[in-house]
């Protein structure tokens, strides 16, 4: 599974490139993945100011809906309309063209590494294949 390593993870499966002013959000591959082929996105607002945690959005696939958290606090300052136009580009190219918002920051809580991400996905695919673990 892609992980880029210049990115921090949320886990709700968001991402967040903060090496960029503003930063680039989006979902990760294993959501993508998850969510199947997604047929329609609802962005926020530029100007929308959001807290980490709050719901931004959300994603519809041939599957289901989902919400989408924004990982950090800020203000929207831009939406990727190409998503809008084409929500295939979420699945296609998560980390790149499927960017979903660009959020100037005003609070970033610790998020995973890829490589705590990486963990984290372990630790979910085993508890998921363990009928005993507890969450």
């Amino acid at each position: 599974m892609d992980v880029p390593a210049r990115l921090r993870y949320s886990r709700n499966h968001e991402w967040i490139d903060d090496t960029t002013e503003p930063a680039a959000v989006g979902i990760t591959a294993f959501a993508a993945a998850a969510l199947g082929d997604v047929i329609y996105a609802e962005l926020p607002e530029p100007g929308t100011h959001l807290s980490a945690g709050e719901v931004c959005g959300e994603v519809e696939s041939t599957k289901s809906v989902a919400e989408l958290y924004l990982p950090v606090s800020g203000e929207i300052v831009a939406t990727n309309e190409a998503v809008v136009a084409n929500p295939d580009l979420i699945g296609t190219d998560p980390y790149g063209a499927g960017w979903l918002v660009r959020v100037r920051l005003t609070d970033a809580p610790a998020l995973m590494t890829a490589d705590e991400y990486r963990a984290y996905l372990a630790d979910a695919d085993a508890a998921a294949a363990d009928p005993t673990a507890h969450p």
